[in-house]
């Protein structure tokens, strides 16, 4: 590994990025919707609707219950027009259905649709302008991604994708309006959900490979209460694998960049007296004793 933290990857916000003067929030929503579906060219198979798609073969759910309804949201979300109301909905609706992660990763054009909201926003990143409302939405798509980053079948599909890299252009952001705020914590609580797993051997060296251990660090410098105790949270779920351990504490930069933020946090917590907080950092610090140097 180098001496230093891994450079960004070239991810789908550098071009939009570079674009300063486009400001998201002055735009109309993109009228794309997901790819009409031709039939099959390999298997002749009949074109098939989205909402079709979205529903067991064989099975349909029974007119007027939970699920019916969980699955005409999904099939909204295909629309441009009806996207928005289905993604607070769905958003609010994501703990009573445990099987929504497979059929969000599963759905036609679903992740599609999820990814086209979060690119949407990056114009408004720099120079900051996003609204509440843009806000608000964005982080329903996310919520829906934190969904699939908790489903112990859809995790390990979510990181092939390197689908957490879209989320970095928002850990990225400093501004401290509330909408900013709002999108920082929901992006954290996506990387969360990976790093809570038991067996998260392959989330942490997917993560080791990114930039997410200097993006969380700036956070626990700089960020609200409440993303600072996510933000800690990640890099104590980090430094817990033996592998994240062995990493920050290969270099003295990497062990003293770590070491310099805990000890600004403390510093911190004479005024603050966030308990939260302060059990975090206490297990951050016992753990990096726990290497030899």
């Amino acid at each position: 590994m180098n001496s230093t933290w891994p450079q960004p990857y070239a991810s789908s916000a550098a071009g939009l990025l570079s674009n300063p003067s486009t400001n998201a929030n002055a735009m109309p929503w993109p009228a794309i919707a997901a790819p009409s579906v031709a039939g099959n060219a390999t298997t002749g198979a009949p074109p098939t609707t989205g909402k079709q798609l979205l529903l067991p073969q064989g099975q349909s759910p029974a007119p007027g219950s939970e699920e019916a309804k969980i699955y005409a949201l999904l099939a909204d979300l295909l629309d441009p027009q009806t996207r928005e109301g289905a993604l607070l909905e769905l958003s609010k609706k994501r703990e009573m259905y445990e099987d929504l992660a497979l059929v969000l990763w599963g759905g036609f054009g679903i992740m599609s649709s999820l990814l086209l909201e979060i690119v949407y926003v990056y114009p408004a990143l720099n120079p900051p302008s996003l609204s509440a409302h843009a806000s608000n939405r964005v982080c329903n798509a996310l919520a829906l991604l934190q969904c699939v980053a908790s489903h112990p079948q859809t995790r390990s599909l979510f990181l092939s994708a390197h689908i957490p890299l879209f989320l970095y252009p928002f850990l990225n952001t400093t501004s401290k309006t509330r909408p900013f705020e709002y999108l920082r914590l929901t992006s954290l609580g996506v990387i969360g959900a990976l790093v809570k797993q038991q067996d998260n051997s392959d989330v942490i060296n997917f993560l080791l490979s990114t930039e997410i251990i200097p993006l969380c660090l700036r956070i626990m410098e700089s960020g609200s209460e409440l993303s600072k105790t996510v933000a800690i949270f990640i890099v104590q779920k980090i430094l817990l694998d033996d592998l994240g351990l062995a990493y920050i504490c290969q270099t003295y930069e990497r062990f003293y960049a770590v070491g310099t933020v805990l000890s600004s946090m403390v510093n911190n917590l004479v005024d603050s007296q966030a308990i939260r907080l302060l059990k975090h950092v206490v297990r951050c610090y016992l753990r990096l004793s726990d290497n030899a140097r």
